[in-house]
C-alpha cells in the first residue's frame, strides 16, 4: 500500500482558500486559524509544522529561508518548507498538490522547495 501524502500546514500568509481547495481533493490541510496559531512568530510556525509532523506552506521566502538554514545548522529536523508565489488560491493548490502527490514525507523532510 503506498504511503499517504505528506499532511500540510499553512501559514496565515497563505489564503484559507488554498486550505480548502487541499482538503476537497483529499489532503490534510490545517491552517494556522485551524489550530489557534493567528499572530505566531514564523519560528513558533515552524515549531508547530515540525512538531505535528506537516510540511509548511508559506509565501514568506525570506523568512523561511533564514528558518531553514538556521535548523539545518542547529540540527533541527522539519517535515519540508514550500514557499510558494504569489498566485491565484486555485493555482498554489495545484501546484501544492502535485508536490504532495509525487513526494513523500521522507523525501520533503528538511526541504526547501518553491513552487
Amino acid at each position: 500500500m503506498p504511503d499517504p501524502p505528506p499532511s500540510i500546514y499553512l501559514d496565515e500568509d497563505v489564503s484559507v482558500i488554498v486550505a480548502a481547495i487541499l482538503q476537497g481533493r483529499g489532503f490534510d490541510s490545517l491552517t494556522t486559524r485551524d489550530v489557534g496559531q493567528l499572530g505566531q512568530p514564523d519560528s513558533q510556525q515552524l515549531t508547530f509544522a515540525a512538531t505535528n509532523g506537516r510540511v509548511l506552506l508559506t509565501h514568506n521566502r525570506v523568512d523561511f529561508e533564514r528558518l531553514h538554514r538556521e535548523w539545518l545548522e542547529a540540527a533541527r529536523s522539519h517535515a519540508g518548507i514550500i514557499v510558494a508565489r504569489r498566485r491565484s488560491p486555485a493555482e498554489v493548490a495545484s501546484r501544492v498538490g502535485r508536490i504532495l502527490t509525487r513526494m513523500t514525507s521522507d523525501h520533503l523532510k528538511d526541504q526547501l522547495l518553491y513552487v
